[in-house]
This record gives structure tokens, sequence and C-alpha cells, in this order.
């Protein structure tokens, strides 16, 4: 097989990555119904940004607690409780919209009970991807599964797209396109239903040791690369993956275009994620400068997309920012995975899903309100400025902080040196 797809020589991979995809399309039509649900609501850049923020809160609440969670209870156990966690408030704004009785405040409470249990959903499937392969087939996997999540997201915002345009645009219309996505989540639960448990490698539970929270943030503190690359994924995450809000005032307010177009975006931007997931599916093993570099080269392509002056530039310069965010992504997912203590691997994941994701509230209604005040252009030329800014000085405090470990050896080099010399000399013996 080829090396790009090793990982789906396991059968209960291939089973589990079937429900990933449909579970994602749901979940990536969601996002698109739910953005032009809002702006049906309240036509406004700064609510909409309010809605991201208040559905990724939860990974910056919860994540260290789910991260805990995902090392002491079994994953698969886990992930069947989340699925119904999330399909639950998708159901009920679905429900809502479809009826027409839908206010702005219950997508912002219903977003952030979605956010809870994508919080708890996120360090478990990451961290369960090993059970599955394990270690030798953990990169390809990783890759894949960004692959598939792309996939899913050319799929997804397209079809939400052109369903919401065909059902007349409106409210009604984006709750159609929530409620498949509550219905999605049933491919999940059968794909976790349908594993070969005897095929699994659990990796041992922890049990009930206390402060594990602290245990896991101490952990990451000790290891400089780890530090390295959250910065920059808290950077990027935070002030340069605002996406759909992006892309949603982008294309209504500068190029005064419909769901349609919108939609189309959002997969003409997943094609280079996914070219970069599967770019990413083929190195064994990534390297720390890769996650680095990428995020340096998303960086500058979002100063480049918010200088486009038309509709049809502004899509052709996405591809190239999807594949360099998703290369990054991907790249600084699958170091971690690899490189972190199998006890504190759930712990690590959720802190890198709490500084991926949980940056966003922040982020979020700051660019949003940055979109509604200086336009939308300045979104994205913001954005970028900042991450790259970001990364740079990441990237400074590490070279230093590799400096400064390398001159503390040699110093307890010469230390250990003269010690020996001196107990030689204190025994009579020459030393040259």
């Amino acid at each position: 097989m080829s090396p790009t797809f090793s990982a789906l020589a396991v059968r209960n991979y291939r089973i589990y990555i079937l429900g990933a995809i449909v579970s994602n399309t749901g979940t990536w039509m969601q996002r698109i119904g739910q953005d032009w649900l809002v702006l049906q609501l309240t036509d406004s850049g700064t609510a909409l940004g309010i809605t991201t923020g208040l559905q990724l809160l939860p990974a910056l609440l919860f994540s260290p607690i789910a991260g805990v969670v995902a090392d002491r209870v079994p994953k698969r156990t886990v992930l069947r409780f989340t699925q119904v966690a999330m399909a639950v408030p998708a159901l009920l704004l679905g429900i809502l919209a479809v009826t027409g009785v839908v206010q702005t405040w219950q997508v912002f409470v219903l977003a952030f009970v979605f956010g809870v249990g994508t919080a708890f959903d996120a360090p478990a499937r990451q961290s369960f991807v090993v059970e599955i392969v394990g270690p030798k087939d953990l990169a390809n996997a990783v890759g894949l599964n960004s692959a598939s999540f792309n996939l899913a997201r050319m799929i997804g915002p397209a079809v939400a797209g052109l369903l919401i345009a065909a059902l007349g645009s409106g409210v009604r219309a984006a709750g159609w396109v929530i409620l498949v996505n509550a219905v999605s989540y049933l491919a999940v639960l059968t794909s976790l239903q349908l594993l070969d448990p005897r095929r699994l490698t659990p990796s041992e539970v922890t049990g009930t040791r206390k402060h594990a929270v602290r245990d896991g943030i101490t952990y990451v503190r000790s290891r400089p690369d780890l530090v390295l690359i959250l910065t920059c994924v808290f950077f990027v995450g935070t002030f340069g993956m605002n996406f759909q809000m992006t892309s949603a005032l982008m294309a209504t307010q500068v190029f005064g275009k419909g769901a349609g177009e919108y939609g189309i975006l959002a997969s003409i931007m997943a094609l280079g994620s996914l070219v970069g997931a599967l770019m990413a599916a083929r190195r064994a093993r990534p390297r720390l400068r890769f996650v680095v570099l990428a995020g340096a080269a998303f960086s500058v392509t979002e100063i480049v997309a918010g200088l486009m002056p038309t509709y049809v530039t502004f899509a052709a310069v996405l591809p190239v920012l999807g594949l360099c965010a998703l290369t990054m992504v991907t790249s600084a997912n699958a170091t971690i995975q690899m490189t972190a203590s199998p006890m504190m691997r759930g712990r690590v994941a959720a802190l890198y899903l709490m500084v991926f994701m949980g940056g966003t509230p922040v982020g979020a209604p700051l660019v949003g309100w940055v979109g509604q005040t200086f336009g939308a252009r300045w979104m994205l030329l913001g954005g970028g400025g900042v991450t790259l800014l970001g990364i740079a000085a990441a990237t400074a405090w590490f070279f230093h902080t590799q400096d400064a470990e390398r001159e503390e050896l040699r110093r307890a080099l010469r230390d250990l040196r003269w010690r020996n010399a001196r107990r030689a000399d204190l025994h009579g013996v020459t030393v040259d």
C-alpha cells in the first residue's frame, strides 16, 4: 500500500475514519448553516464573532479537565458520550430554526453547549488514534484524519450553501442544514460499536492521581519544543484561522455574494487543506522547523488574501492558505502525539486543543469587531500580521532557550572536569 495510506491497512481504522468523514461533513454543514443563521438574524460581524467565540470557549475552560478524563476513562467510552453531547444541541438549534422561533440568544447558548461536547470529544478522539493503529502508523493516521476532515470540509460547506440557497436562503433553510448534522453523529456511534476491541491497544489508565492537570502543564513546560509548538498554534488559531467569519464577511460585504458563493469559498480552501493533509501523511516523522515555517507561510498568505481585489482572485489564494494551515496544524499535532509520553498524551493533546481552539473566544470577537469597524479586509491583514509577529517571537525565545541550555551544559562539563582533576590531585594522581 502507498505510504500515503498505510494506516488504512488496519481494519479498525478504516471503520473509524468512515464514520468520522460522515460526521465531519455534517459538522461543516452546521458551521455554514449556523453562520448563515446568525447573519440572517443580526447582519452583524460582531454577533458572528461572538457565536464562534462562545462555541470555542469551552475548549479554553474545560480542555485540561477533558485531557484528564481522556487519560483516566477508556477513550471509546468517552467518545460515545460526547457524540450524544454534540448531537442534542444541534438537534435543538435545528428545530428552533426550522419552526421559525429561533432568537440570537438561543444560538449563543446552544453554540456554547455544543462547544462543551466538542471540548471533551477532541482530546479523547486525538489520543484514541494511536490505540487503533499503534505508534508505527500514527503519523500517517494523523495525516489521514486531517485529510478526511478536509474532505468533509470540501463537501459540507458546498452542500450546505447549495441546500440553503435551494430552500430559500432564510432562517428555516439554515435550520434544515443544522438538523443534518444532528443525524450525522449516528455514523460515529455506529463505527465505535463496530470496532474490534481485540485489535485495539489501549493506553494505561492513570487512575485517580491528584494534581493530574498540574502534572500535564508541568510536563509541557519542561519541553521547550512543545512550548514552541503550542505558542505557534495559539497565534494561528486565535488570530489567523477565523475562516468561517472572514470568508462570510468577505463574500457578503466586500464582494456582494450570497450563501452559495460563501459555501464555495470554504470548499475551495478545503481543497488546499486536503492536499496539505495528504502531504503530511507521507512524512514518517514531522520536524519542528516544518511547523514553524508552515505557520509563517500561512501568516504571509493570509495577508496576501486580504489584499485581493476580486472574488475570483480571493478564491484563488484560498487553496494556498488552506495548504499552509493544514500543513502546520497536522505537523504540530503529529509531533505532539509522537513525542509526548503515553501517560501524558491525553493531557498534552488537551493543552494543544486548548491553545488552538481556546484562543478563538478571545480572537474571534476581536477580529469580528475589526471587520465591523474597519472592513473585512482588515480581519485578514491584521490577523496575518499578528500571527507572523507571534511566531517570530516564539521562535526567537526557543533559540535563546536552546543557547542557554547549551551554555549550562558546557558549564556543567567544565565543572565536572575540574572536580575530576581536583579529585585526582588529592589522591596523588597526575592529570594531563
